[in-house]
Order: structure tokens, then sequence, then C-alpha cells
């Protein structure tokens, strides 16, 4: 069996070009797939795939991910709340958006739910439940470690070719089938002019942020959500490894979102939609409504 056909367009969103891929017809319920941390919207195709219904997806590729623009120097988080808030004003205008966010997409869905109400109908946050710093991260520590690493300039770990990046996902995910593994090899990566393969994502997203996090400015935006929400918790995931032995902290972070319910899935890591893809395309179409 293949794969369910995409489509890419490139759009302008607040002065960049931004890749924005297609599935399904354009006529159908749209829901809007949002990619995480250091991968690209072709991560979601195995999900595709073993969806039953008839859905329009809509999947950008962030600032600096996959084939939208790379800026080569420091991102400012909060770019993403603004880009997210165009591309929505660009595709459902008219109507509140129905949102799926894996990990850092996530972060941003919630996040823009809670300073955009009106704007979300229904959200699913998939392995994210925000993140817990160390302690020692204060400002001048961070902003220190910031200094350093840009003085630096980053880079990405490049492959020979793309089987040997296969090998490599396979060996990081030993979930990952073969046949998943050579596809995402080829579908989130990038050729250099060299020849090398390396991850389609601007190694400037590797220097870590000098701003401490503040899971109560998470928080305060959650409280603000009145969308939906499903919360999708991967049994070996992130979610467990930072709250599985602290479920009072779980507790207390869950019970910050209004109107939400908590699904786990079962053998899978933190990439619920390459571990489980169809669990996972189950919940989505028992949750999302198609008026």
């Amino acid at each position: 069996m293949g794969h369910v056909e995409s489509q890419t367009e490139v759009i302008d969103v607040r002065g960049l070009r931004y890749c924005i891929r297609h599935w399904g017809m354009p006529d159908a319920p749209r829901l809007f797939f949002l990619h995480g941390w250091m991968d690209s919207s072709p991560t979601f195709q195995f999900v595709v795939d073993e969806l039953c219904q008839s859905w329009h997806i809509i999947a950008p590729d962030w600032r600096g991910y996959g084939d939208s623009e790379w800026l080569c120097k420091p991102y400012w988080f909060s770019d993403y709340y603004a880009d997210l808030d165009s591309i929505l004003e660009q595709f459902s205008k008219d109507q509140p958006a129905r949102l799926v966010g894996h990990s850092m997409g996530a972060n941003i869905a919630s996040t823009y739910a809670g300073i955009r109400p009106k704007r979300v109908a229904q959200l699913v946050m998939v392995d994210f439940l925000g993140l817990k710093p160390e302690k020692k991260d204060d400002a001048p520590t961070l902003i220190g470690k910031w200094l350093e690493n840009i003085s630096e300039g980053p880079k990405l770990r490049t492959y020979h070719d793309h089987k040997f990046l296969a090998r490599r996902l396979m060996a990081v995910n030993p979930r990952l089938s073969e046949k998943q593994a050579h596809f995402l090899s080829r579908t989130v990566s990038r050729t250099r002019t060299d020849g090398q393969i390396e991850m389609a994502c601007d190694p400037w997203h590797k220097i870590p942020s000098p701003i401490p996090y503040r899971f109560e400015d998470s928080r305060a935006s959650w409280k603000r959500i009145e969308a939906e929400v499903l919360m999708i918790v991967a049994d070996q995931g992130y979610i467990q490894q930072r709250f599985g032995s602290d479920p009072e902290e779980f507790r207390s972070r869950i019970e910050s979102i209004p109107d939400v319910r908590v699904v786990s899935i079962a053998d899978s890591g933190h990439n619920v939609q390459h571990d489980q893809p169809k669990q996972l395309a189950t919940l989505l179409e028992g949750f999302f409504s198609r008026d």
C-alpha cells in the first residue's frame, strides 16, 4: 500500500517563505497538523495514511524547518505564535480551527489557544505537558551559555547517504520499521552542496534559549483555553519521563486546562506519529467534530 499523496505550496508568512503541506481534498473538513522541534511536516505521513474519513490536512513547516525559510541566526520563540496566527488567517479565516500539535507544535498551539481562544475550536496535544527545567537554569547562566554557543556557531550532524541516516533513525527509535525509516530519511532531510545528508532543520534551533522557561506562563495561557482539548500521553514518551514519578505535578498541570480529556497510547515513545500512527489516527477521528 502506498502513501497518501501530499502537495506543497509556498506562501508569505510575515515576510518569510513558508512551505505548507496539504493532504486531502480542499473542500473536506480542515485539520492543522503542527510538527515538533527538529522535525518537519512529512513526519505526519503515517498518521494521514491511517485516517479513514475525508479530511483536508494542512501542515506547515515552521520557520527554519523543512522547506520553509531558514533564518541562519537565533530564533525568538514568540514568532511561532504570530506565524500560526497568520497561517490561520489565510486558511481558516472564517471559522475556528482544529489543531493537532506534537511536542513543540503542542506548545505553540496550546499557548495560542489561550491567547486567541475564539480562533481554536478543538485542540489535540500530543505528548506535551510543558517542560521541567533545571532549577540551576537562571538567567545569567543561560545567557552565558547562549553567548558561548552563538560565538561558536551551531552545526548539524551529517550522513554519507540516506541509507546511513535511515539506520541512524532506527538506532534512535527501534520501533521504526525499515520502510518508515527510509521514508523519513528522504522526506525530513536535505542534501547539502557537498553531497552529505543532514536533517532539514536550521542548526540555529539547537542553540539553547537565553530566556528561562517558566511553566507559570504556560499555565496562565492554558487557563484561558475555551476549546475542547485532547491530551495524548505516550506511555514511554516525554510526559511520562518528566512527570511519571510526580503525579501531583502531572495532575496540577492537567487541571490548568478547563476542558481536557487525557488518553494514553500504549507501546509508544515521544514520536507517537511514527510509533503508533493507527492508534493516533483513531483517536483524532473520534475526537474531532465534522460539522
